[in-house]
Formats: C-alpha cells, sequence, structure tokens
C-alpha cells in the first residue's frame, strides 16, 4: 500500500502524541518507579523512521516531565539508559510482535536497574548512602530491587498501552499501516 501525501505528518504526530501522553503520566500520582520511561524509548525506536526523531521525542519528552518534577544529578546516567533504550527499540523495527516488546522490555528494565543503582553506588561517598566496596554495591542492589519490581510492572503496562494502542489505531486506520514516514 502505497501512503498517501495527506497522511504522511499524521504517523510522527501520532507517535509524538502517544510518547508526550505517557512522559506527563510522570506527572500523577504513582508508585515509585512505575513508569512509562523504558517503553516510551522503546516505542520511539520501533515506530520512528527518523533515527533522529527516535531519540529526540521520547529524550525531549523525558526532559520536559523532568524538568517538572525536578532535576537530578543522576540525570546524564538516567538518560543514557534511555537512549540504550532507543537502541533496544531499533531491534523491534519492522517486527513488532509481543514476545519481543517483553524482551525488550525486560532487558531495558534490567539494563536500566544494573546501571542506575551501579551510578548510585559509585557516588555513595558523596551521598553517605552506601560504602564503595562490593559489600556497598550489594547493599544498593538489594535495597533497590522493590523499585525494580514497580520498573517491571510499569514497563509492560505502559508497553501494553503504547504498542497495543498504536496497534488498534493501525487496524482502524490505514494510513498507519504504510511504510516509515520521513519522521
Amino acid at each position: 500500500m502505497s501512503p498517501n501525501a495527506s497522511s504522511l505528518p499524521l504517523r510522527p504526530l501520532l507517535l509524538a502524541a502517544f510518547i508526550l501522553a505517557a512522559a506527563a503520566s510522570r506527572l500523577l500520582p504513582h508508585a515509585w518507579n512505575f513508569t512509562p520511561v523504558e517503553a516510551i524509548a522503546l516505542f520511539g525506536g520501533a515506530y520512528f523512521a527518523s533515527r533522529w526523531a527516535a531519540f529526540a521525542v521520547p529524550l525531549g519528552a523525558l526532559l520536559l516531565s523532568d524538568l517538572y518534577i525536578g532535576v537530578y544529578g543522576l540525570m546524564p546516567v538516567v538518560y543514557g539508559c534511555v537512549a540504550a533504550c532507543v537502541l533496544l527499540g531499533f531491534w523491534l523495527r519492522d517486527r513488532v510482535s509481543v514476545l519481543r516488546v517483553v524482551a525488550a522490555g525486560l532487558a531495558g528494565a534490567v539494563l536500566f536497574f544494573v546501571v542506575t543503582n551501579f551510578a548510585v553506588w559509585a557516588t555513595a561517598d558523596t551521598l553517605g548512602t552506601h560504602p564503595a566496596c562490593s559489600i556497598g554495591l550489594t547493599e544498593c542492589y538489594v535495597a533497590a530491587l522493590p523499585f525494580f519490581r514497580a520498573q517491571l510492572l510499569g514497563t509492560a503496562v505502559w508497553s501494553l498501552i503504547l504498542f497495543g494502542g498504536y496497534a488498534l489505531l493501525q487496524q482502524r486506520l490505514p494510513a498507519l499501516r504504510t511504510a516509515r514516514t520521513a519522521a
């Protein structure tokens, strides 16, 4: 099916709207770490034709919500993990399936957990939370396990909302089933 010229902007605008709406949900009351962060990165990587947009829209949406919520010292680490999740989303391109989204979501959540908690431990001497030794690293990961459970659930639920919602729209709007657009 060839894309209709009048429908070309629909796809990138709809993708951006999905991501911005999900990111805005971070401003609502929610359980700690039950957020759409990994899901929006996977979604952007999977569906934006432009690699630039695949990174810019999820990271920009996250930045907008962080500017409202508040900035924090580990933002570079968190944003690096989100960018890595966009790369995982590239693996989903043109082959989105439930199993692949679950696998990418799990990989993204584990990556985020391992990297960000290592960063928390590595800065422990300035934060005074965990000693700078292997025992402190273990304590850091163990203390973060309840947050990891919420993160896995958040990634699963938000992936279902984003990927499932978009799949439903693709069934109803033929213009969304076309090859990738320029954005």
